[in-house]
């Protein structure tokens, strides 16, 4: 018997409930300030009820900006690492070759690694090539680290599909190519979902290469707001920001609820 189990369910819904209330408060709280004028304006005084701080993000040409960059970053690193992780993660899965796992190990050695620690040869590299200070640079930067985690998560879906099925679709004259597209991509669908979720978790977040691979332009949402700091801070835009900020992660979570839902429950993660 647990000891969850001896508790009495009223007491266990009371400490469900609580747990919920102290979880969502800070987000109550961010909302509610979003919507009130922290700073005096010709039209509202402090402490009035207001839509100005959203209205301040669209009349905002960095804000703008910002938003743009950040989904910029999602969308690229999606398509260029799903992609590549999946050809990757197929031969992982079903093909053996000289020092297979330990460069399977070397991919998830590298994601493990501070993406500080990497920062320098990055800039250096991404400085020869002319993509430095651009939505490029850091997009791609993006990709070399979550290529090796993509590789793992669809390396884990490919597993669990049988190896009849490869077979089975060879004899009946299927090229590989054409096999991965008809069959494997339907069968690891959730797979997908989850990786495209981790990927876009990161992008949206990481504030290391935004910081060292932009100076003027390029600069995403997470920077956008670190930037609005100052003598004389605008807490209401800085809360209005942050909660816009999270909307394009609650919508992505909600049309891709069902993958990601059976991804987390029989990948491998």
């Amino acid at each position: 018997m647990s000891a969850l189990s001896r508790y009495p369910p009223m007491i266990k819904r009371i400490g469900l409930m609580c747990f919920i209330i102290f979880a969502c408060l800070p987000l109550a709280q961010m909302t509610m300030i979003s919507f009130i004028a922290t700073l005096p304006t010709a039209e509202n005084a402090v402490g009035t009820a207001t839509f100005g701080n959203y209205l301040g993000i669209w009349t905002d040409p960095h804000l703008r900006a910002a938003f743009g960059n950040s989904i910029a970053y999602v969308l690229i690193n999606i398509c260029i690492t799903v992609p590549i992780a999946v050809p990757a993660a197929y031969a992982f899965s079903r093909m053996s070759f000289l020092g297979d796992k330990h460069l399977f190990l070397a991919f998830i050695a590298f994601r493990i690694t501070p993406p500080v620690v990497l920062t320098l040869p990055i800039f250096q590299l991404f400085s020869n090539l002319g993509i430095v200070n651009s939505v490029w640079g850091i997009a791609l930067a993006h990709c070399l680290f979550n290529l090796p985690i993509s590789i793992w998560i669809l390396q884990g879906f490919i597993s669990a599909i049988p190896k009849e099925m490869d077979e089975a679709a060879f004899l009946d004259g299927y090229s590989r190519p054409r096999f991965i597209w008809t069959f494997l991509l339907p069968q690891i669908s959730s797979g997908i979902a989850v990786t495209a979720f981790f990927c876009f978790m990161f992008s949206w977040v990481e504030v290391v290469f935004a910081r060292i691979l932009t100076t003027t332009n390029g600069k995403p949402i997470s920077m956008a707001i670190n930037a609005l700091f100052g003598f004389q801070t605008d807490i209401g835009l800085v809360m209005a920001v942050t909660f816009a900020s999270m909307m394009p992660g609650a919508v992505f979570l909600f049309a891709m609820r069902n993958h990601l839902s059976r991804g987390f429950r029989i990948g491998r993660i």
